[in-house]
């Protein structure tokens, strides 16, 4: 199928995303009009410490109005690189680097509206190397062991999409 963009307007600008009106030519020659929150990518960060811990921050999320436990993550500076944004959100949340760390996978978050890139990093053989958290961030550090975390995700005890998917993308190198 072939869609095709005629126009892109930013009606809307906010310190973390924009909103645009976008005008999409349809397969069918219609033309229909659709907002999309743009957003900057992001990356969010499994990290395994050497006691088989996987580690979680717990902060309070307006979406959901209410502290959500999840993995550390974050959003790309201008012109950063995923890698570099990984290990900079690991250090600011947790307090510690990885002298291993890799790409697991990526994903769009809502992609039906909004166009927000994320990609999941594993990390592990970690070692303290804190960096200054960002000033609107209020973060409770929690290790949970893996098997731990696991039977949360399958009881429904996570609700944050990122966290569980990123734990669904770790599973081969969490149960091996």
């Amino acid at each position: 199928m072939s869609f095709k963009i005629l126009t892109r307007e930013t009606v809307f600008q906010t310190r973390a995303f924009n909103v645009q009106s976008v005008q999409l030519q349809l397969p069918n020659s219609k033309l229909k009009n659709y907002d999309l929150v743009d957003h900057p990518d992001s990356v969010s960060i499994l990290a395994v410490d050497p006691q088989g811990n996987i580690l979680f921050v717990s902060q309070y999320r307006l979406g959901a109005d209410q502290d959500l436990l999840e993995l550390p993550a974050g959003v790309l500076d201008d012109g950063e690189e995923p890698s570099t944004a990984a290990r900079r959100e690991l250090r600011e949340e947790t307090g510690f680097d990885s002298e291993n760390m890799h790409l697991l996978g990526d994903f769009y978050l809502a992609p039906g509206y909004a166009n927000e890139h994320m990609f999941v990093y594993y990390a592990s053989h970690l070692f303290p190397s804190s960096l200054k958290q960002d000033e609107d961030e209020f973060l409770s550090l929690q290790k949970i062991p893996v098997e731990e975390a696991l039977r949360k995700t399958y009881a429904g005890q996570f609700k944050d999409a990122k966290t569980i998917a990123a734990l669904m993308l770790a599973l081969p190198l969490l149960k091996a």
